[in-house]
């Protein structure tokens, strides 16, 4: 059955891939493939994902459904790089629009998949479409990530998210200055009361702390070094969207829709940097670093040649 959306007066205007990823909560990449599969109706007319959305209209939107939406599918994965190849674990590079795995109303590619795709024997510890995943980044953020390759390795390294000893760095692009320029938000995280699949600071939400520095200032933006103490599900974008300071791009929650068109960004900007953790076998300690990707090394440059 067809689901009925709204366009809210906000996303009037706003080009109909990024507007319908913000207001279904998902990826730009899947929004488009919805609208370029015709899964996207406008008064009974298939939309265009570069048509303007109408404040008020109402879409039917058909979400195709995969016959196992958990099966993992082995396929080749654009722009997964490879960061570190140890006997065991593999440090990937998760481009935007790739998710950690498989799951229901999925429909693009995986992390799991890629790496089966290119050969990879991972842990088969936990569900089988989770396999080797030891923590996970959202489908719209791109960065390092972990895989365990051994039962040993899924074993110590998901106790070491867990006892959080992993040290997980990012850097995102936020709106405005954030005051004061390095600080702690601590402020708890739920599902949002009003819309499921969003997040939100609420009063009985799970803890939740990231520290952060600001790193430069471009004064309708500024590029932020954080530190997540705790690692819940959309925690950096709905921290700082509650600071009024939401991720450059980043509609879902709050961001300004004509900065995201003047960086030519079409998602948030927001990428996990690094990670630091004990070998789970020698214990010595391992550090992984990613490069922005050229979305977001592109939106810096505009921020720093004053043109925003």
């Amino acid at each position: 059955m067809p689901e009925q959306v709204v366009v809210a007066e906000e996303f009037g205007g706003v080009r109909a891939d990024a507007g319908l990823a913000a207001l279904l909560g998902i990826s730009r990449s899947v929004a488009a493939g919805l609208l370029s599969g015709g899964h996207v109706l406008s008064h009974g007319r298939p939309l265009g994902k570069s048509a303007k959305l109408v404040a008020g209209d109402a879409l039917e939107v058909t979400i195709p459904e995969r016959s196992d939406p958990l099966e993992v599918v082995e396929e080749v994965v654009e722009g997964l790089k490879i960061l570190l190849d140890d006997d065991d674990f593999v440090a990937v590079d998760k481009p935007v629009g790739v998710a950690a795995h498989p799951s229901p109303g999925w429909v693009g590619p995986t992390v799991v998949g890629g790496l089966a795709g290119a050969g990879y024997r991972i842990s088969t510890s936990g569900s089988p479409e989770r396999a080797g995943i030891v923590h996970r980044l959202d489908v719209g953020t791109s960065g390092v990530m972990v895989v365990a390759k051994t039962e040993r390795a899924y074993t110590v390294l998901k106790r070491a998210f867990k006892e959080r000893t992993v040290e997980k760095v990012y850097h995102a692009v936020v709106q405005g200055l954030p005051d004061p320029l390095a600080g702690t938000i601590d402020a708890p995280i739920g599902r949002h009361p009003g819309h499921d699949w969003r997040f939100a600071v609420i009063e009985d939400g799970r803890p939740s702390v990231t520290h952060y520095e600001v790193l430069e200032a471009f004064g309708k933006a500024s590029l932020v070094e954080v530190h997540l103490e705790t690692g819940r599900t959309h925690q950096i974008r709905v921290h700082f969207s509650a600071l009024r300071h939401p991720c450059a791009g980043d509609l879902t929650y709050g961001a300004d829709p004509r900065l995201a068109a003047t960086l030519g960004l079409t998602r948030q900007w927001l990428h996990a940097k690094e990670l630091g953790f004990d070998h789970p076998v020698t214990g010595e300690r391992v550090q992984v670093t990613s490069d922005y990707p050229q979305d977001l090394a592109y939106a810096l440059e505009i921020l720093g040649s004053g043109q925003a």
